[in-house]
């Protein structure tokens, strides 16, 4: 089992930039599959963006393609969404989450993921 705690959200202007950081607990986080996913005021919760075990292989919505980027550092158990160029339609709660080590591979849907941190703001202004 592993815990998440998401932080760095916030209040920024159209086009500035955020890290988001997801500090993990456990001594086994290299074995799980990790990604991003946020969710709106009144909308589902949709993914951003997914990292391989090793930190070799990402994958991102078309929404945030070349303006986010993924990252991981397993010897510090810590996953990381730098956010650039970021607008009005980026503003929702921001969670990290973690897929079974059972399973090798990362996944888009929310419901493939197992642990759940509880959230961080980013606020968007225009």
């Amino acid at each position: 089992q592993v815990q998440l705690v998401e932080s760095g959200g916030g209040l920024v202007q159209a086009g500035g930039s955020l890290r988001l950081s997801c500090a993990a607990s456990g001594r086994t986080f290299s074995s799980y599959p990790m990604g991003w996913f946020r969710q709106a005021p009144g909308k589902e919760r949709e993914f951003v963006a997914t990292i391989s075990r090793s930190g070799g292989s990402t994958y991102y919505a078309d929404s945030v393609k070349g303006r986010f980027t993924i990252s991981r550092d397993n010897a510090k158990n810590t996953m990381n969404l730098q956010m650039n160029s970021l607008k009005p339609e980026d503003t929702a709660v921001y969670y990290c989450a973690a897929r079974s080590s059972i399973f090798s591979g990362t996944s888009s849907n929310y419901y493939d993921y197992n642990f759940w941190g509880q959230g961080t703001q980013v606020t968007v202004s225009s």
